[in-house]
């Protein structure tokens, strides 16, 4: 039986931390059984915001796709690929861009949020506000039956779901509408509280050895309450509490709050068996990862392979959709 079709992707902005790997990786990887599977690196994305220096995105694909691979992507599974190297996306979203009124950009979401935070750069450019399209553009050359995201993206889709019907209703039922496969997300902060970002400078990096994990952990934020080893804390309000219901089990857990409550135990001692518990998640990385960081060239061959793929399956969605826009053509 045929399984349904997803697409996801991720910008490669450099390599993945704990908040990538439990916001998304851990689900893609399994949903690889339930469903056709498309993974893409979107570095054409990475454009949007970062056009003015594009010298790291060659090296950040490779960082992702090394990091993908290490969580448990199969490429026997899934397709991995390189989304500039599958360039019918571009053509689908000139179309769609003849089509879509310039309000329905505008009023996203993210579009004013991320003006707002990224004052450091000339956000008003097409690609920026086209953003949203290029996105319906990666998930619809598939026909994806749903997109698995967070809350955060759930917008994207549903504007995604409204050029479908527009397109759909001027030229013919075309694309399927891509549901929203909403996934769970625990709570990740970072080592100084606030949400796990590279930009911040307090992530976890799938690549960092145990050391280096537990060094990061160490040096956490904890509650601010907590100013001697004998003050009671609150774990309600502690960023690490937050990673032991992320990684710890239940009886961690209990141990951690009720000791943290009472002063029964110290924050380093709390961090201590978090990081136990996060390493033990994080074994099959850690092992996997330094031998793929040997074999790069096997890492772009899945790339390439991948993306042979995708291009097969783009360019016969691109047949229709050039055949139900009336704009086929005699090869010359």
């Amino acid at each position: 039986m045929t399984r349904p079709r997803i697409l996801s992707g991720m910008r490669p902005t450099g390599a993945l931390h704990l908040g990538n790997l439990m916001g998304a990786l851990e689900n893609w990887v399994a949903l690889q059984d339930r469903y056709e599977c498309f993974f893409a690196i979107v570095d054409w994305h990475s454009l949007t915001t970062d056009y003015a220096d594009p010298s790291a995105i060659r090296e950040n694909v490779l960082d992702v796709a090394t990091d993908w691979l290490a969580a448990g992507l199969d490429p026997a599974r899934s397709t991995l690929f390189i989304q500039s190297l599958v360039p019918q996306h571009a053509e689908l979203h000139l179309l769609l861009s003849m089509i879509v009124p310039v309000p329905w950009l505008e009023r996203v979401p993210t579009y004013k949020e991320q003006q707002q935070q990224l004052t450091d750069k000339d956000l008003s450019t097409y690609g920026f506000l086209g953003y949203p399209l290029l996105q319906t553009a990666d998930i619809v050359i598939y026909k994806a039956s749903a997109v698995p995201v967070g809350e955060d993206q759930a917008a994207h889709i549903e504007i995604a779901r409204e050029i479908v019907r527009r397109f759909n209703n001027f030229y013919g039922e075309v694309f399927p509408e891509p549901q929203t496969l909403l996934t769970e997300s625990k709570r990740v902060p970072g080592t100084d509280g606030r949400k796990m970002s590279k930009s911040y400078g307090n992530a976890i990096f799938l690549k960092d050895d145990p050391a280096t994990v537990r060094e990061k952990l160490r040096t956490m934020v904890t509650d601010p309450a907590r100013k001697r080893r004998s003050d009671p804390g609150d774990p309600d309000i502690c960023p690490v509490f937050d990673l032991h219901k992320a990684f710890s089990p239940s009886q961690t857990q209990e141990w951690s709050a009720a000791g943290c409550r009472s002063a029964g135990i110290g924050c380093l001692e709390c961090k201590a068996r978090l990081a136990d518990h996060m390493l033990d998640h994080l074994a099959g990385i850690h092992s996997r990862r330094p031998e793929l960081e040997k074999r790069p060239d096997t890492v772009w061959d899945v790339l390439l392979d991948g993306s042979r793929k995708a291009r097969e399956v783009a360019e016969a969605t691109m047949q229709d959709v050039r055949a139900a826009m009336k704009i086929t053509y005699p090869k010359p």
